[in-house]
């Protein structure tokens, strides 16, 4: 009934996103080299043998950049939409490809994987949520806004992966060239502190146990800052920063025994 999650890497320098359940594992993107995957794994004690798949959310260079050298090495299946692929120029020849569909959950051992189609500027983005026998762990990120997808997986979840990519004074008052600046806020880029809060905040179930913010911008965001917005909002629900420099701890994922009602 558990699930053990790490952050390897967040940030626009790279995405890592780790999900098992002591036999079976998956990677959400793979947006950093293969050695610094296995020196990570190494570091947290975590075979790299247990990750049996790869999930790709959007073919954007920091979710892609180490997922050829890394499928190829241990012979993984990479599974994406077609739209997703066609896009990702990255990616090499010689993977074994997968096709996702929203429609479709993946079994990858007894691990389930739900993809579902979010908002960003790719060409078919998607996030996921991958349960093992009741426990439910979410990655949510790369987000132009809250959708009806989001809030509905967000609340199933025991533990998630959160975008808080920016602080809102920090963005507008930064050097970023003013397209860009709209690029980030303009409904298809990335979610905000604030944004990202106003979700927990209304739809946070009460046995979610961990809330890991991820995809803080280097330029536009503070640790610190976000830290302290989110804290007081908490309860009993603990709260991590995941780092763009390095992997977080591991994470013990377990369901409570009480629950609130799950979407149909």
């Amino acid at each position: 009934m558990s699930l053990f999650i790490t952050s390897l890497n967040s940030g626009s320098n790279g995405n890592c996103y780790y999900v098992g359940n002591g036999q079976d594992a998956v990677l959400i993107d793979v947006g950093i080299s293969c050695r610094q995957i296995e020196s990570r794994l190494r570091r947290l004690s975590l075979s790299v043998h247990t990750i049996k798949a790869i999930f790709i959310s959007h073919e954007h260079t920091d979710h892609i950049s180490g997922t050829t050298n890394f499928a190829r090495k241990y012979q993984l299946p990479v599974y994406l939409t077609p739209k997703t692929l066609r896009s990702a120029r990255l990616l090499g020849e010689g993977l074994a490809i997968r096709f996702l569909s929203s429609t479709d959950p993946v079994w990858v051992g007894d691990l389930c994987v739900k993809a579902f189609p979010k908002f960003h500027d790719a060409a078919d983005p998607h996030s996921f949520m991958v349960s093992y026998e009741g426990t439910r762990v979410g990655v949510f990120t790369d987000l132009g806004q809250t959708c009806t997808g989001l809030i509905e997986h967000f609340s199933q979840c025991h533990a998630a992966f959160l975008e808080a990519n920016y602080d809102e004074a920090m963005l507008e008052q930064g050097r970023y060239p003013y397209f860009l600046k709209q690029r980030i806020r303009g409904g298809h880029g990335h979610l905000s502190n604030q944004q990202a809060l106003d979700l927990l905040r209304t739809h946070k179930p009460a046995y979610m146990s961990h809330v890991i913010l991820s995809h803080l911008s280097k330029e536009n965001n503070c640790p610190i800052r976000a830290r302290e917005l989110f804290l007081p909002h908490m309860d009993t629900t603990e709260l991590v920063v995941a780092s763009r420099l390095q992997e977080t701890p591991i994470y013990h994922i377990k369901a409570r025994e009480v629950e609130q009602p799950v979407f149909s």
